[in-house]
């Protein structure tokens, strides 16, 4: 049996969560011919949250092996996890037979393929193969774009005009290919805001997923001032309540571009859920003014119940006005969470923005807000404070050299 093409071992570690030391040991040789040079691991029981980066390990990309048959809902509710640590871990379902039921699950839950019992070599050999397809080779040199999704808290928040001038945004600082989509399918208005049609949507890319290639991806999206820009629907399609996974179209563009800006229609919802789970920055859009707020308390509490980590939610307060709504420091004690940056009221520029369908002039004061949250969720703004310490650093040792 020929060995699968798979990424350097020197950066890849195979780990298997399973209580079940039978499953385990039934696995182990066939990752041993299959991963040969790949240190393997065997974690005996389903570790919490908490402890689940120590049981995995830190560093390059891991396969792991999840074990769904013991306790199938603290196995799920780990694979969901493991799904919003991104793409460096990649979860093949363990299976005790052929239920489609489970294996739907599983692949909605963040899991990339299953293993069915008895595991045999041409199962292990067929997975890894399909890994070796789907992810870049680490001789490309080019790391998974990031994928920045941007939920309202409420409707009109101002999500919508967040997104589209980020996306901009990014295309300014140099970023080869930026992708905006917009994955509302009820209330999608990008093509409004932007004055574009399409025949495609994200809908046809779903229906066509199975035969994704550049050519065909290309004819979907619609090219706007050098990004490209996938439309919801513009009509209602028939199942638009029932989507649940995204994962086709963020896959596909997580690999071929170097970034991808999300325009989400809510928090609820699977669909919205899973746009979240996958997302590496989730901002969660509002305005001080007291019903936006109590919107987002109850989203941030969703998220939570559905164990989105706070660790990636950034709050934004749009359209802020000091004398009108509550303060900064309020809403941080009262959401219980940071405010990661604001927005001024700059109804002018916006409305003049959008009745043109461009960004936001970066002389303005919306255009300058949306540059240095660029600047931060990039880490450039804490790269700029470094080096600006070091150079004072060197200044003063200077300084204090010819003083002497």
């Amino acid at each position: 049996m020929p060995k699968s093409e798979v990424p350097s071992a020197s950066s890849k570690r195979a780990v298997v969560i399973s209580p079940n030391s039978r499953m385990a040991d039934e696995l182990s040789p066939l990752l041993t011919t299959h991963l040969p040079g790949v240190p393997s691991s065997h974690v005996r029981g389903y570790p919490s949250p908490r402890d689940l980066g120590g049981a995995i390990g830190g560093g390059g990309l891991h396969l792991c092996f999840l074990d769904v048959v013991t306790d199938p809902e603290q196995a799920l509710q780990l694979l969901g996890e493991m799904a919003r640590m991104g793409p460096s871990i990649q979860v093949i379902a363990l299976l005790a037979g052929n239920d489609p039921d489970a294996m739907l699950r599983c692949l909605r839950g963040g899991a990339v393929d299953f293993l069915i019992q008895p595991f045999t070599p041409e199962q292990v050999e067929g997975v890894l193969a399909k890994l070796a397809r789907t992810l870049p080779s680490e001789g490309g040199g080019k790391e998974p774009a990031k994928i920045f999704v941007v939920m309202p808290a409420k409707g009109a928040c101002g999500a919508t005009t967040i997104a589209s001038n980020l996306a901009f945004q990014w295309k300014r600082r140099g970023a080869k290919r930026v992708l905006l989509a917009d994955l509302d399918p009820l209330t999608g208005t990008l093509s409004f805001l932007l004055k574009i049609k399409s025949v495609y949507s994200f809908a046809d890319v779903l229906m066509r997923s199975y035969e994704l290639d550049h050519d065909l991806w290309n004819s979907m999206v619609t090219h706007v001032h050098g990004i490209d820009v996938l439309l919801a629907p513009e009509i209602l399609v028939e199942g638009a309540n029932d989507l649940r996974d995204p994962s086709p179209i963020l896959d596909y563009a997580r690999h071929n571009y170097d970034a991808v800006i999300i325009d989400a229609g809510g928090v609820y919802g699977e669909w919205n859920l899973n746009q979240a789970r996958m997302a590496n920055e989730l901002l969660l859009v509002t305005t001080n003014e007291l019903p936006a707020l109590q919107a987002a308390q109850r989203a941030l509490s969703y998220l939570d119940a559905n164990r989105i980590g706070r660790w990636k939610i950034r709050l934004i307060v749009n359209r802020y006005m000091r004398d009108v709504g509550l303060s900064r420091e309020v809403i941080s004690t009262a959401l219980h969470t940071e405010v990661y940056d604001i927005f001024p009221s700059d109804y002018e520029a916006v409305q003049k923005s959008m009745m043109e369908g461009k960004p936001a002039p970066p002389s303005t004061s919306f255009g300058k807000s949306i540059m240095q949250l660029a600047d931060k969720l990039s880490g450039q703004t804490e790269t700029a404070k470094k080096k600006k310490s070091s150079s004072l650093g060197g200044l003063l040792g200077l300084f204090t050299k010819t003083s002497k």
